[in-house]
């Protein structure tokens, strides 16, 4: 997957381009120090997303969304900014971007981002005619139930993508009494989900000491 920066800063460009060369699967495009070049080198150059910073020298980022979506309808477009102004991120997410991270970036939620984009543009290759469950996926950028799975009794494929999103939001592991509360549901039931993402190969438990007490199970996605 080719990806694209378009950020004016040498030093945030470069620290993008350091993360992406963690990221199995992707390579840099080319690098924009501005909205103008960058408008300019997709007529010419393949790019698949775009990492897009909001504050550019001669146009901001959320302005020419629009024109994104109509001139390269394929474009994937990850907005990096450090604004959280809801003039910013509202029509940025109207505007259809990916992702909006928010400056400093950090490299887990770098990297989410990324495998979101490169899961949605799996599922949608994966079939001609996309049922329910493929639409539901592509809908929350996760491609391990692109097809129907055979799950086990009691996990449910939008609760599971709901953990593992959880997971992945977080930079730290996460155990069942905090997973309950994010789903809303009781610790046996968030403990289910966990240990079946063990047994599935996509996460990991370890144990963590505390200074008294018994020590606690901490879950990590892998």
């Amino acid at each position: 997957m080719k990806i694209a920066i378009a950020e004016d800063d040498f030093r945030v460009a470069s620290i993008h381009e350091q993360f992406l060369e963690k990221i199995e699967g992707v390579e840099v495009a080319w690098k924009a120090l501005n909205a103008s070049e960058a408008l300019a080198l997709l007529e010419t150059k393949e790019a698949d997303v775009l990492l897009l910073d909001n504050y550019l020298p001669d146009r901001s980022g959320v302005s020419i969304l629009p024109e994104l979506r109509s001139r390269f309808p394929k474009l994937d477009v990850i907005l990096i900014t450090a604004s959280t102004e809801r003039k910013v991120v509202e029509p940025a997410i109207r505007n259809g971007v990916l992702d909006y991270i928010v400056k400093p970036v950090d490299i887990n939620r770098f990297k989410a981002a990324l495998e979101k984009v490169m899961n949605r543009r799996k599922l949608l290759e994966s079939e001609n005619d996309l049922n329910q469950t493929v639409i539901d996926q592509v809908m929350s950028g996760r491609a391990h139930a692109a097809k129907t799975v055979s799950l086990p009794k009691g996990i449910d494929p939008l609760t599971l993508t709901k953990v593992q999103e959880t997971m992945e939001s977080l930079n730290h592991g996460i155990n069942a009494e905090e997973l309950s509360g994010h789903l809303g549901a009781s610790r046996t039931t968030a403990r289910r989900y966990l240990e079946y993402l063990i047994s599935a190969g996509k996460a990991k438990a370890e144990l963590e000491y505390g200074i008294v007490g018994r020590p606690e199970r901490k879950y990590y996605l892998v």
